[in-house]
């Protein structure tokens, strides 16, 4: 009798807890309430759902199932092990965007910091906000006029090595080794092909080890990608030590690199860099500079071989401005901004296989958006795909259609392949002439056809084809 008093007694409080637990949150303030969503599995989250949905090529599907489920504007997840809110749609990347530094701040897992350990006592984080404050000036009009021609000169090389006299190739291998020889040219000035080549396999196991789960033991990536950046940072070692002879003894000048001006270049404080500070530096720059123009160039290739008649419509905007120069003659800026159409093209595949999928950030203070409160410390995410493959904002948004970015484009905040606000990838610019550089060459030397033709996509986490995109090539004849 006893055990059924006490019994009846748990149900009791348990039964007015319960009550006063959802008198609570139903009298509570919306604006105070959580977003909507779910949490998934302890310490795992819903991980396992939201990477698988870019391995199997549709990384829009966990953002959308849960648009759809919860809120257009907003949901709750949990992922990398940390509690998230995802903010959707151009109202939730104008928030984002607009909100930079006040209320949200740039976040990646503290593995990061294991591949790109710091001599200073900052996190890869803060090291990152110096390095974009010291980026625009080598984006800066009067530097991306010089570029023109050394990229131009860069892709003649390449197509004659990689391309030409082949019947068939595997485009985004190429693709890569294309982006990452100007990224190694432009930013330390190496162009001996053998040197880039040197760097090239490390560079793809450290890249690999920055996107695998963190566990450091031997044969993992994420172990292969520390070790890949230790000799990255060793090699670039050597080069900078050159350097600085170099430029002692005035063979080389301060203003020819990004590396000759992060030697030249004191802090606030009056100190120089350490040079194994400067390594990681010029090793993200390396990884940014070519890792997602890869990924473009590869998607451009794909697009212009099922769509005969955009290929046709490059084609003759090429062919018309490669008609203007003279035998030998190199490109220059006047002829890029002559690409327009070229330039729409490579948009529509920036929408549709974006190479950033989309972000993470960290809120620095509790705010409130849409009407659900994000606490302090939650980490933030956008995705692309949010307004990239919806129809509120692109109709018809799985058609190919190059025409949605004439005359004035898109509407703000819709078209997000580099991100926006203060964290916008400072090199935009720079993308969009290798991008268009890429293309003259590419369509005035060759047509070519798809050896797979419905060839997986993988996003993990760049858009990249499962077997690389294997082409048959029929050179042009002049």
């Amino acid at each position: 009798m006893e055990f059924f008093y006490a019994s009846l007694l748990c149900l009791f409080v348990s039964f007015v807890f319960l009550l006063l637990h959802l008198l609570f949150y139903k009298t509570k303030p919306r604006s105070g309430s959580l977003p909507p969503g779910k949490t998934g599995w302890p310490v795992l989250g819903e991980s396992l759902e939201f990477l698988p949905t870019g391995w199997k090529g549709h990384p829009e599907k966990f953002i959308f199932d849960r648009m759809a489920k919860y809120s257009s504007q907003i949901f709750r997840t949990h992922l990398l092990g940390e509690p998230a809110a995802v903010l959707c749609g151009s109202a939730g990347n104008k928030f984002l965007f607009s909100n930079e530094n006040k209320l949200v701040q740039a976040w990646w897992p503290s593995s990061v910091d294991k591949i790109f350990p710091n001599v200073n006592p900052t996190s890869s984080k803060e090291e990152a906000i110096k390095m974009r404050k010291m980026l625009p000036q080598f984006m800066k009009p009067e530097a991306l006029h010089r570029y023109v021609g050394i990229m131009d000169h860069i892709a003649r090389r390449h197509f004659a090595d990689g391309w030409e006299n082949k019947e068939e190739v595997v485009v985004f291998p190429l693709a890569k080794n294309y982006t990452f020889w100007l990224a190694m040219r432009l930013f330390v000035s190496v162009e001996d092909p053998a040197m880039v080549e040197k760097f090239a396999a490390p560079f793809n196991l450290l890249a690999a080890g920055l996107i695998s789960i963190p566990i450091d033991l031997p044969g993992t990536p994420f172990n292969k990608g520390i070790k890949a950046s230790a000799y990255i940072r060793k090699e670039l070692g050597e080069i900078i030590k050159q350097r600085k002879a170099d430029l002692a003894e005035g063979k080389a000048s301060p203003t020819q690199d990004i590396l000759s001006h992060m030697l030249l270049t004191a802090n606030e404080d009056g100190k120089f860099m350490h040079e194994l500070d400067i390594a990681n530096k010029i090793l993200g720059l390396l990884i940014g500079g070519h890792d997602t123009a890869s990924s473009a160039c590869t998607f451009i290739v794909k697009y212009l071989a099922e769509l005969p008649e955009v290929y046709d419509a490059v084609y003759r905007e090429q062919v018309e401005i490669a008609k203007t120069k003279a035998p030998g003659e190199m490109l220059n800026w006047e002829d890029l901004q002559k690409m327009k159409y070229s330039w729409n093209v490579a948009c529509e595949v920036l929408r549709l296989a974006p190479p950033l999928q989309g972000a993470f950030r960290e809120a620095i203070a509790d705010f409130s958006f849409n009407g659900f409160s994000v606490p302090k410390g939650w980490k933030l995410y956008w995705s692309a795909n949010s307004t990239h493959k919806n129809a509120e904002f692109f109709p018809e948004p799985q058609k190919f259609d190059p025409s949605r970015f004439e005359g004035s484009g898109p509407a703000p905040y819709t078209f997000v392949p580099f991100g926006g606000g203060p964290r916008m990838c400072p090199g935009k610019e720079y993308a969009r002439l290798e991008i268009l550089v890429f293309m003259h060459h590419l369509v005035n030397k060759f047509k070519w056809e798809k050896i797979i033709p419905d060839e997986k996509i993988v996003v993990d986490p760049m858009p990249i084809p499962a077997k690389g995109l294997p082409i048959r090539l029929y050179p042009r004849t002049a």
